[in-house]
């Protein structure tokens, strides 16, 4: 990379922290170009940015974003440093990641990053992982507004029910004797 260059991918950086709603750092090493183009592929498929980064360049980005977790990326920023960020759901780079380590364990988490909290890496494959997706929550939400109406429902219909009851039972009872 260019020294002229450098400032332009730090800033692309820093955006896309700013911009992110989560952010997944792997270690990719061992991986083979295939797979690394899979990956690549799944990513681009699910809207999330995959970038291998130079660490220097992510600490200057961080540096410049004045984030105050940025120190807590310290040990992640070692070796070979891949980043997904995820703009619209925050757990869809965490699952994309957690779904391809089911077939290829080469590739390895280093954190995660979600509303200014770092994550290790268990939580980001156990907890980021299993957020819902956009989708998801709002079938949640919808549930949970329409929960008190469909009780109401079920209560106003309650003196009917067991009134038919009632009358089913005395029809029973007469057409028995």
């Amino acid at each position: 990379m260019l020294r002229s260059e450098k400032p332009v991918r730090v800033r692309a950086i820093r955006e896309r922290f700013e911009q992110m709603s989560s952010a997944v750092l792997v270690n990719y090493q061992g991986m083979n170009v295939a797979e690394v183009s899979a990956l690549r592929d799944v990513f681009r498929a699910k809207g999330i940015d995959y970038w291998v980064v130079k660490n220097t360049l992510v600490r200057q980005a961080l540096k410049e974003a004045e984030v105050p977790w940025a120190d807590q990326l310290a040990d992640a920023l070692k070796g070979m440093t891949g980043i997904a960020w995820s703009y619209e759901e925050p757990s869809s780079a965490a699952r994309v990641i957690r779904d391809f380590r089911k077939e290829n364990k080469k590739l390895q988490v280093k954190a995660g990053v979600l509303d200014g909290q770092v994550l290790p890496a268990e939580a980001v494959e156990s907890q980021l992982a299993s957020l819902p997706n956009k989708d998801e929550a709002r079938a949640m939400l919808l549930a949970q507004m329409m929960a008190p109406a469909q009780r109401l429902v079920m209560l106003l219909n309650a003196p009917a029910r067991n009134f038919v009851g009632v009358l089913d039972a005395k029809r029973r009872k007469e057409g028995g004797e």
